[in-house]
């Protein structure tokens, strides 16, 4: 767990494998963090911890879901990158407006599988086992749509690194006065 340096508040790092909805015995929201080394709990909802860790990376939740639309069109339970250098792409098992939504890191996935009446249950690179109440149509639509969101970005992040290597190699021929 990484905490925050200007609050106590934990962060999503490249390490955290899903933020999954539950209620404290109060029947309030938290969610349940799991990280490739363990697991831990947070009392307040999984779409806050998102929009705190976008926050911290100089957007806001809302923010990268307009740019994941801006992107690739997508405008329901958008997939979103807290931060595309780092790897860190989620996506929502239902609506992010819900305090029920869980978040799950596309990178951690192995493999998923139906469950027996309703339900999907992922199996993290980690051998963690969860099961989501979402369907598994659903569930490999969301994989999908994130994988398809990772690709577009990273070749928009390419086409522009490619550019500034052109530009710094100019400026780096350009003989002083």
């Amino acid at each position: 767990m990484i905490f925050n340096l200007y609050t106590d508040t934990p962060e999503i790092t490249p390490l955290t494998v899903a933020l999954i909805s539950r209620r404290d015995a109060n029947n309030k929201p938290i969610t349940v963090v799991l990280e490739e080394q363990g697991e831990y709990t947070v009392s307040s909802p999984p779409s806050k911890m998102m929009d705190l860790a976008c926050k911290y990376f100089g957007s806001s939740l809302k923010g990268r879901q307009e740019g994941t639309r801006d992107v690739c069109g997508i405008t329901h339970k958008a997939p979103i990158t807290i931060d595309p250098i780092s790897g860190m792409y989620f996506f929502p098992t239902i609506s992010p407006s819900s305090p029920e939504c869980s978040w799950i890191a596309h990178s951690h996935i192995d493999q998923i599988q139906k469950n027996n009446d309703y339900g999907t249950e992922i199996i993290f690179r980690n051998g963690k086992r969860t099961v989501f109440e979402i369907s598994y149509g659903s569930m490999l639509n969301q994989i999908q749509r994130t994988a398809q969101f990772r690709y577009l970005l990273n070749n928009r992040l390419k086409f522009l690194q490619n550019h500034l290597d052109q530009v710094a190699e100019i400026f780096a021929s350009t003989p002083e006065k």
